[in-house]
């Protein structure tokens, strides 16, 4: 019990670093998207999101590694294998060098001749194009290098240090945003440059504290065949279920440009980017969270995982639906508040867009455990074959005529499909009880969405629309305080009611002293 309870202070302590570093890049990141969406004007910021939407769709080949790096590394660390530690992350640097070279010279001519023949671009923006194409590369290439160190930080649950490298990343793009204003043409390319800069001072940040803090982030030129044959094995099949959470993101985006042109593009962006904020309240928990769950497959104590996985896809839905429901309430108004101009169709896309990502969330801890039994073959060929049905599906929709959030509503249905082949794979793969998980998490969950929405909902209709700033307040404040209320008393069991009391009273008094 005393490790349990040692492992739920340190999920609490990492989870508030996280959401200290969530809070300060997400009020950075709407500050700056305000800012830079009216330097370069909705054309050109649809064009950088759907160029970027191209380069994403590298990351197939990267995603699937991701996760077996991570995997592997967290693994071994419960098991306490040092040398094999040293072994993994060799292997995986160079793994990862390589998917860069085979990026930048054989993926690039791919993009930009998809660029000249596929893409909506207006006849004035192609060099632009062609430049942020060229920066986005590069940027990817640096995200892959950079993966094995920032795996290296999260299995050794350091995650204050993500939230002070943080203030020097959100340091550079306020002086971006501040700079961009600066150039009279060339806005476009000037800012695909600078955010290349900021990702390799960053990226040199991470590595820098892994070699000196962590034994095994020292590079070796030796690397272990086996054990790359074993990682990309298990990358091997993990690459449906990567591929598809590509194509689905970055695919929507391009059939989108295709069909409705760079305004659809410029809405879709920005509805991606609320639903990256909401999304990282459960991710940031996950975070902290995920390396509980595989180093608890790694020592046999089944018991304890299920547990924390069960706990976890309750506290994963509560976290996105705190603020998952206050813009469904206001999505106009906010985006009104936020934005000076806002682009065609952005509500309903945001709107969709957040009722997938509350689908998604409770599904987040069933992907850990399942990555953490290693044995994935079978799951994938299932669940990552129902999720590759979102683009062909929001393609056909589009093409005999559907309106443009189409593809978001396919998404929210094939997550549902998805979340139900989790429960049953999963229990093919490990000790796992689906009809409890059903029972104590979906059933509460939904419950705890209805109650907590009803009366916000009912008090907008007697109050009608938000008026003012003052009334927006008002409304998201009641909204806030009656769902942490449904959440307390209904969504959380005892234990977790006496650890949110235990938590908040020693808080307290570390205040008061």
């Amino acid at each position: 019990m005393n490790k349990v309870a040692e492992n739920n202070r340190r999920i609490a302590k990492n989870t508030l670093f996280l959401y200290l570093r969530m809070i300060l890049v997400m009020a950075v990141s709407l500050y700056t998207s305000r800012v830079i969406l009216k330097a370069l004007g909705v054309d050109d910021f649809g064009l950088y999101g759907v160029i970027g939407g191209i380069v994403a769709l590298f990351s197939i080949l990267s995603g699937s590694l991701t996760s077996a790096i991570s995997r592997f590394l967290t693994y071994e660390l419960g098991k306490g294998n040092s040398q094999r530690l040293k072994q993994i992350f060799s292997s995986s640097v160079f793994i990862q060098l390589m998917i860069s070279l085979v990026v930048i010279l054989a993926l690039a001519p791919l993009g930009l001749w998809f660029i000249n023949a596929k893409l909506n671009v207006p006849p004035d923006r192609y060099v632009a194009a062609y430049w942020v194409f060229g920066f986005s590369i590069l940027t990817f290439c640096l995200h892959l290098l950079s993966v094995p160190y920032n795996a290296a930080i999260i299995s050794h649950e350091k995650m204050a240090v993500f939230s002070y490298i943080s203030l020097i990343e959100v340091s550079f793009k306020l002086l971006i945003a501040y700079c961009i204003n600066l150039f009279a043409q060339n806005r476009l390319i000037i800012y695909a440059a600078m955010l290349f800069g900021v990702v390799l001072v960053i990226q040199l940040i991470y590595a820098g504290y892994c070699i000196r803090k962590f034994p095994e982030c020292k590079l070796s030129l030796a690397y272990d065949r086996g054990l790359l044959k074993e990682i990309g094995s298990f990358a091997g099949w993990n690459f449906i279920g990567s591929a598809a959470g590509v194509l689905r993101n970055q695919g929507n985006n391009i059939i989108l440009n295709l069909f409705y042109g760079t305004v659809a593009n410029a809405a879709y962006s920005i509805c991606m980017q609320v639903n990256n904020a909401v999304n990282q309240l459960a991710d940031n928990f996950m975070v902290s969270v995920n390396p509980q769950i595989t180093k608890y497959y790694a020592q046999s104590e089944i018991k304890e995982m299920n547990n924390l996985m069960f706990r976890s896809a309750r506290m994963s839905f509560f976290l996105s639906w705190l603020l998952a429901s206050v813009i469904l309430l206001n999505t106009e108004y906010i985006l009104n508040l936020w934005l000076a101009k806002i682009p065609d169709h952005t509500v309903i896309f945001v709107q969709l867009i957040l009722w997938f990502t509350i689908t998604e969330s409770v599904s987040k801890p069933l992907i850990t455990g399942m990555l953490a039994t290693g044995k994935i073959k079978n799951y994938q060929i299932v669940v990552g074959g129902l999720q590759m049905l979102n683009l062909p599906i929001s393609y056909v929709l589009l093409k005999l005529g559907a309106a443009p959030q189409a593809p978001l509503a396919v998404s929210i249905g094939v997550s549902l499909a998805c979340l139900s082949a989790r429960l049953v794979m999963l229990r093919g793969l490990m000790p796992f009880d689906s009809m409890a998980f059903i029972k104590k998490v979906i059933l509460r969950v939904i419950l705890v969405g209805a109650l907590s929405f009803a009366v916000p909902y009912f008090i907008k209709l007697f109050v009608g629309e938000t008026s003012g700033f003052i009334t927006f307040l008002w409304e998201s404040a009641v909204c806030l305080c009656w769902t942490v209320a449904v959440i307390y008393y209904i969504g959380c069991d005892n234990n977790e009611r006496r650890f949110i009391r235990d938590r908040i009273v020693a808080a307290k008094h570390k205040f008061i002293k």
